[in-house]
């Protein structure tokens, strides 16, 4: 989306939301020169916020108590392993894997995670710990594996190519060969 559809949608609304302020953010940050056009857009929006004909949509701060109730206990059960064996565990792996496992718990307020935390000690404290459990179990048995990377295109292209020679190995015949369906 362009920033001047952005502000139109903004001067429509009446507001600007987080992605619209996120896009138009992007936007400048990757064009190396913006254009008369877009001034103009920015300068429209700017004044309709400075005189509330547009209200900027605050982000909704929010935390997962899940997150911090799983990663402590993990924390706990890898350093109790990895100090009575000579294993390596991932922590962000099984944390990961505990947390696909188990219901996220949100607040916004101080009061509110408390709340959570209270309501997972009374409630989750036993599925927590199972799927910490687990987790570590799948961990210790699984071989290395490779962290998630940015691929540059050639990667991925390597990637799809030993995916084909694997799973589809005579797709492509040599010229002159007998199996060729196709003439010359």
């Amino acid at each position: 989306m362009s920033i001047e559809k952005i502000v139109e949608q903004a001067l429509q609304d009446g507001y600007l939301t987080p992605a619209m302020e996120a896009e138009v953010g992007r936007i400048c940050d990757t064009a190396s020169e913006l254009s008369i056009e877009e001034y103009m857009a920015l300068d429209r929006l700017m004044g309709a916020l400075l005189t509330g004909d547009v209200v900027a949509v605050p982000r909704k701060q929010f935390i997962n108590v899940m997150e911090e109730l799983v990663l402590t206990e993990a924390i706990a059960r890898v350093a109790e392993i990895e100090a009575t064996s000579d294993r390596a565990l991932d922590v962000g792996d099984i944390a990961a894997y505990a947390l696909n496992r188990l219901p996220p718990l949100y607040a916004t307020t101080e009061e509110g995670a408390v709340y959570q935390r209270q309501r997972a000690k009374e409630q989750l404290e036993q599925l927590i710990a199972q799927q910490i459990t687990e987790a570590i179990t799948r961990n210790v048995d699984r071989e290395e594996r490779q962290p998630i990377q940015k691929n540059t295109g050639n990667e991925v292209l390597k990637q799809v190519s030993t995916l084909l020679q694997a799973y589809a190995p005579h797709f492509e015949q040599k010229p002159g060969s007998e199996d060729s369906d196709f003439e010359d």
